[in-house]
């Protein structure tokens, strides 16, 4: 690691490397003043946000060319380094997405408002520091800071009782959440002496005989593991998901999820890694316990945004499986999975906004009957990325899953892959049947479609990635490794 004073030396190349979280709360602020002074004006409010986001990827990207390589910065409170680069760099572009989808949405349903992008540029601020924490109280504000946006977020339609619904019970549990976090978060500090990720590492080699480090570690993961919605700690998530606007859906499906994800492989790789067999055994159960509910709970759903929460929660147990081997080769499938799921997550949503009814958001599965005769383009792009997510080859999410379970093979966990796969296979049978319900059923109630340029290019370029990934599979495999290497050596 680089510290501080090294780090100065390097300036002022090394400023870049902060000009990501710096860039997003200068234009947050600017964009909050603006919204106020200019309330009218809000497409243009759109633009700035987008064109921040856009500035901070490239922001990010350019100190690659840098030989700086990993740098700590506060006494090792933020780490930079290759994991952290690629997360945010997956972070941004979902808050790209949630952008684009929210624009005519927020218009057509007259929510359009200019705290919307404040709120989106606050959470990815948050979630950016998520992903770099290497402290325990940089961990927990990072967190407060992208949970306290997404909570009025998710309640943005305020005379929506569904909305305003999901909203309360994303507060309260999230507020239970963080209050058993920051209890873990003291049990650490008290028998550990430290709060930074590094001295924890130092301290694990205590347990079990440190029980009091033991606790205190269960009760950290538990924290963590409402925030990625593992079960048993899922309970808000359909709720949340089908009552939320649907673009705060689809930021809550991409962004959260992959920091949530991002932050318990670096609080465990980076503080517990040589404690493995301690947390290995908590992590198998909520693999277990997610792959298997997420499996089985979706069978009955009728709302697509209800089924996408339970897959969310079945992905994140496949995610979790790979994290038990708390090997290179299982961080690098995490991190490839993320990066797909993304790209699965932004089409569907994509292709869920571009379909109403009247007034309405048309939500109901059984109302997508007969699509591919109204819009086949729309229904074909549909239908690749549901394939993908039950993981049909050759597609993206075929790959995903395999990496994933090749690396829990290769760590001998035999029985924890064999119930992945069965669990892979009972979810692809919700997957096929809204395929089925749009070629095979008789044509439903007319279906708008928006027109709005940004929803098309989002579903035509998640489409394109997923089938196109098998030819030029290295675009995201090689980056993805990259970033495992700077936790876990290969």
């Amino acid at each position: 690691m680089i510290n501080l004073t090294t780090l100065q030396s390097l300036a002022p190349h090394a400023l870049l490397l902060l000009a990501p979280e710096v860039l997003l709360a200068a234009m947050a602020m600017l964009v909050l003043t603006f919204g106020v002074f200019r309330p009218k004006s809000m497409r243009s409010v759109y633009r700035i946000t987008a064109l921040t986001l856009i500035l901070a990827i490239i922001a990010l990207l350019l100190p690659l060319r840098l030989p700086l390589g990993d740098f700590t910065l506060f006494n090792g409170a933020i780490i930079m380094d290759d994991f952290a680069r690629y997360m945010k760099c997956l972070i941004l572009v979902a808050a790209l997405a949630a952008i684009f989808m929210a624009r005519d949405y927020l218009e057509r349903t007259q929510l359009q408002r200019f705290e919307y992008p404040v709120l989106i540029l606050l959470a990815t601020l948050g979630m950016c520091l998520m992903v770099s924490a290497g402290d325990l109280i940089s961990m927990y504000l990072a967190l407060e800071l992208q949970g306290l946006c997404l909570y009025v977020l998710a309640a943005f339609k305020r005379d929506s009782l569904r909305s305003s619904e999901a909203g309360l019970k994303y507060f309260v549990l999230g507020a239970l959440s963080s209050g058993i976090l920051l209890f873990g978060c003291s049990l650490l500090y008290g028998f550990a002496g430290s709060t930074g990720f590094e001295d924890l590492a130092g301290a694990a080699g205590t347990m079990p005989e440190n029980l009091g480090l033991l606790f205190g570690l269960v009760f950290v993961l538990a924290g963590l593991a409402f925030k990625c919605s593992a079960v048993p700690f899922h309970m808000w998530t359909p709720d949340v998901y089908e009552g939320a606007p649907t673009p705060v859906t689809a930021f809550l499906a991409g962004a959260a999820k992959l920091a949530a994800v991002a932050l318990i492989v670096r609080f465990l790789a980076d503080g517990f890694l040589p404690a493995a067999t301690q947390w290995q055994q908590i992590i198998i159960a909520l693999a277990v316990a997610s792959m298997v509910l997420g499996a089985f709970a979706a069978i009955g759903q009728k709302n697509i945004k209800r089924l996408m929460a339970y897959s969310a929660i079945g992905h994140i147990g496949y995610m979790l499986a790979a994290l038990v081997t708390a090997t290179f080769e299982g961080v690098a499938g995490i991190l490839l999975y993320l990066a797909l799921y993304l790209t699965m997550n932004i089409g569907i949503f994509s292709a869920v906004l571009m379909m109403q009814k009247q007034d309405s958001q048309v939500e109901n599965i059984s109302e997508f009957a007969g699509l591919h005769e109204r819009n086949p383009l729309l229904a074909f792009m549909l239908a690749i990325l549901l394939f993908s997510l039950a993981g049909v080859p050759p597609l993206a999410g075929f790959f995903a899953k395999f990496y994933v379970f090749l690396a829990v093979v290769e760590a001998g966990l035999y029985p924890l892959a064999i119930i992945g796969v069965l669990a892979s296979v009972v979810a692809a049978f919700y997957y096929l049947r809204i395929v089925k319900i749009m070629y095979f059923d008789a044509p439903a109630e007319p279906i708008q479609q928006t027109s709005g340029f940004g929803l098309k290019f989002l579903l035509v370029v998640a489409g394109v990635i997923n089938l196109a990934f098998f030819a030029y599979p290295a675009a995201l495999l090689i980056p993805s490794q990259l970033g495992a290497a700077s936790l876990i050596a290969p």
